[in-house]
């Protein structure tokens, strides 16, 4: 049974990065962009995270570290798609080179280095309750956090006004536009949302997944996020049935290979990329949910806002 435990355990930690990242992600495309630079946002926080955490000694500072230097990216990212009016998917996937590079760059020194444990979240009672206090309530809190983002942000695009004007700026910028909001505003305030989830998510896997700062250990996670958010089709609720569903796939194919079945290990590796592509082929035959919940305006460029 503590296999079991062990096991959800793992997969919870594997799939939380992917679900900060693709909520953030899902704002953004909500909002009307498409911005292919999660990879590099979530590398900017990991390192970010790592080198404040180490120098400080406070993982507080670590991540708000991460969360500010990815919105900064994302900042850049704004400017040039909103108003210097370049092209989202080019830039996008400048930022994630741009991301890895200066990661690579400013990560160099502190490769290797390891930290302390990250701060478990325990409830007394109900951390003590067999197995399910276990699988339950003893995480850290980010994983709690990425529980309350998802749901905050479900409430946020169905109950509030704010978010079906966000909506609303993703489907029909000139509707929106021409009822007197600023669409350029808006987006950007978006991206900078999504900046900063995913360089929480990057602060994860250098703060609580792997204590330590490796090169490119983001491991393509920021594609995946973009995965999920279409196979969520653009429902934040979802988003948790892709991440774990990823995050599950992950786990299961290390433990596969820790009982010894006789798979070579760069197959079960590929195994999470693998089932990333087979999912979006599956979604993108039918073609009608994918019409229904995609956002009408996304990846087109506006040009009246000031």
């Amino acid at each position: 049974m503590d296999l079991y435990v062990a096991i959800f355990q793992g997969i919870i930690i594997a799939s939380t990065p992917l679900v900060l990242a693709a909520i953030g992600e899902l704002i953004v495309e909500k909002s009307g962009v498409l911005n292919l630079g999660v990879e590099g946002m979530m590398i900017i926080g990991a390192v970010a995270s790592f080198i404040v955490t180490h120098e400080t000694g406070s993982h507080l500072m670590g991540i708000l570290a991460a969360i500010i230097a990815s919105g900064l990216i994302a900042v850049i990212f704004g400017i040039l798609t909103q108003y210097l009016l370049s092209n989202q998917v080019a830039t996008g996937l400048a930022l994630t080179l741009f991301g890895l590079g200066l990661a690579s760059l400013i990560g160099q020194s502190y490769s290797g280095i390891s930290l302390k444990a990250f701060p478990i979240l325990e409830v007394t009672i109900l951390s003590d309750i067999p197995i399910i206090g276990g699988m339950l309530f003893s995480f850290d809190y980010l994983v709690y956090l990425s529980v309350l983002i998802v749901v905050a942000t479900y409430l946020f695009l169905k109950k509030t006004k704010a978010g079906l004007i966000l909506i609303a700026t993703g489907d029909n910028h000139d509707s929106a536009h021409s009822l007197g909001y600023s669409v350029k505003k808006i987006r950007l305030l978006s991206i900078i949302y999504g900046g900063a989830c995913a360089g929480l998510g990057g602060a994860y896997l250098s703060l609580v997944q792997t204590p330590m700062w490796v090169e490119n250990m983001t491991a393509g996670r920021g594609w995946i996020a973009l995965a999920i958010v279409v196979f969520a089709v653009w429902r934040p609720l979802w988003i948790f049935v892709g991440a774990y569903i990823f995050g599950g796939i992950t786990i299961i194919q290390l433990h596969i290979q820790a009982i010894g079945v006789n798979i070579i290990a760069q197959y079960m590796s590929m195994l999470p990329y693998i089932v990333t592509i087979l999912v979006l082929v599956f979604i993108s035959m039918n073609k009608n949910r994918l019409a229904v919940n995609a956002p009408n305006c996304l990846n087109k460029i506006f040009k009246s806002d000031i």
